[in-house]
């Protein structure tokens, strides 16, 4: 599966997708302005988004991936190491961060494959369930 831009015109899908995983599309507007800044990639199966990532440099003047959404249908398949692979190779910065909640054992083994590192934790962002920050070098 090709990796690209996402368009303007795939604005309503990845909301509607992002919307089937968390139940609200209250993240409609930083899904617009990723796509507006370049900073959303997408990959597509047939004529539907399967998966997408948004990112941002603002970390420490990093690159931080701040969101990963894989179609349930499509889950299992590799596509979220794929996003990640490809989003190595693009980074802006030569450091790259994520993140996940320590109960996503999905994400956290997917992380690891991909070769990140634990960098640290923070606390108090969701309760009981500490935010894990993972990196990896994009030299």
């Amino acid at each position: 599966m090709e990796i690209h831009n996402a368009k303007k015109q795939d604005l309503y899908k990845i909301i509607e997708l992002d919307k089937k995983m968390i139940g609200s599309d209250h993240r409609k507007e930083e899904i617009n302005q990723a796509i507006k800044d370049e900073k959303c990639l997408i990959m597509f199966q047939e004529d539907e988004i399967a998966a997408f990532l948004i990112y941002h440099t603002h970390f420490f003047d990093c690159s931080f991936i701040s969101l990963i959404m894989v179609d349930p249908a499509h889950q299992r398949k590799g596509l979220g190491s794929s996003l990640l692979t490809h989003m190595t190779k693009i980074s802006p910065t030569n450091k790259l961060f994520s993140s996940t909640n320590e109960s996503n054992e999905s994400m956290k083994k997917t992380f690891i494959r991909n070769h990140f590192k634990k960098s640290g934790f923070v606390d108090n962002l969701d309760e009981g369930d500490p935010e894990i920050i993972y990196f990896k070098s994009c030299y």
